[in-house]
């Protein structure tokens, strides 16, 4: 298996380093059709084939998004779609400059013996799905896993099972040209404060970093899509950009090599200013390590405004492309840390509260003693 990977080592670094150039970032666009479907439900648009295909043609065609987005995640439906010139949308976006990805998971399900805690399903037949992405055009994918937190979750039995999934389809995709996005994701539900998000994600980030290099992963041809460390949904304390920051990045140094080449983080149900505004004070942290490329990948964080512009209506298409612009400028800035803040939406993209709003403050007034 380690031969295989030889075959494509050099592509997979060079995917994975243009993916984290500076400024640039990832749009994920890879909601299955329920999921898009709710999103449409929001602005009474019909979940159908052809709102779908349209919606992506929007995103994939909007002028100027090459100089920030680097690479698009897709569902399995959109790689075979075409923009209404005829050409097919992986190739749209190559002919871009952008990389496209695929989401290879197979979604959820219940870990028996535990407090309804989730694996993720996806790696029967997983090695010929990415060949055959790889001979459309891909060239990297995502795979998502979930970790609950509060009330003794995760368990061990949850996290070594998302550390296994994860690493053995970072492993298959490499045999197959993909440069893979690890994604352990711990989600925001409940009320936990951020020393305990920051205390359960180094342990989750230090398994799967271990379970990557146990499988043999190409680490610098590897993405990692970790969540920020941000307190629960319902905490009330949710913390400055500043104090996000520094404890998100702490946990990083303290469980992830250095000789990954990005870390591409995830929204979360952040509103689109506030995921900004923390990844901004990421790259502008001072006097600690940070040796990977710091930057997105959003999904509903590039695409609230996008959406609540379009409303399904062939109209209001400019108009909702330049949102997408302004959403990808704001975070290609982010991630060089000169985002001067207040041009996203501040509702969040999970609950329909807003949270607290956080002005821009010199990134080394907080600090704490490891």
């Amino acid at each position: 298996m380690v031969e295989a990977k030889l075959n494509f080592k050099d592509e997979l670094i060079a995917t994975a380093k243009k993916i984290c150039a500076p400024g640039k970032g990832i749009l994920a666009a890879d909601e299955s059709t329920g999921t898009i479907g709710n999103r449409f439900s929001a602005i009474e648009v019909e979940n159908t084939e052809d709102n779908r295909r349209a919606y992506r043609e929007l995103l994939f065609t909007a002028p100027r998004i090459e100089e920030n987005i680097s690479g698009v995640i897709m569902y399995e439906e959109t790689v075979d779609q075409s923009a209404t010139s005829g050409q097919n949308f992986v190739e749209l976006l190559r002919s871009r400059g952008i990389e496209a990805g695929i989401k290879l998971d197979k979604g959820l399900v219940v870990i028996g013996g535990t407090q309804d805690e989730k694996a993720t399903q996806g790696l029967d037949g997983l090695a010929a799905r990415a060949a055959s992405f790889y001979a459309k055009g891909c060239r990297f994918a995502k795979w998502r896993a979930v970790l609950k937190i509060g009330g003794g979750c995760p368990s061990m039995i949850s996290i070594r099972e998302t550390a296994h999934t994860l690493a053995r389809y970072g492993s298959i995709c490499q045999d197959n040209g993909l440069v893979p996005i690890i994604e352990p994701e711990i989600l925001t539900d409940g009320g936990h404060d951020l020393e305990e998000c920051a205390r359960v994600s180094e342990l989750v980030f230090r398994t799967v970093m271990q379970a990557m290099l146990d499988q043999g992963l190409i680490i610098e041809g590897t993405l990692l899509k970790p969540n920020m460390v941000t307190a629960g949904a319902t905490c009330a304390d949710q913390g400055s950009p500043e104090k996000i920051a520094w404890y998100t990045v702490r946990t990083l140094s303290r469980s992830i090599v250095p000789a990954l080449p990005g870390v591409v983080f995830l929204s979360g149900g952040q509103s689109e200013e506030s995921a900004s505004l923390n990844l901004n004070a990421m790259n502008k942290l001072q006097n600690i390590q940070r040796p990977w490329a710091l930057t997105f990948s959003y999904g509903r964080a590039l695409q609230q405004s996008v959406l609540k512009a379009w409303k399904g209506s062939a109209d209001n298409v400019a108009a909702a492309q330049a949102s997408l612009l302004e959403r990808a400028q704001a975070n290609g800035s982010a991630a060089k840390g000169e985002y001067q803040g207040g041009s996203g939406d501040t509702a969040s993209t999970m609950s329909p509260t807003t949270p607290t709003e956080h002005k821009l403050v010199d990134s080394n007034i907080f600090q704490v003693d490891y």
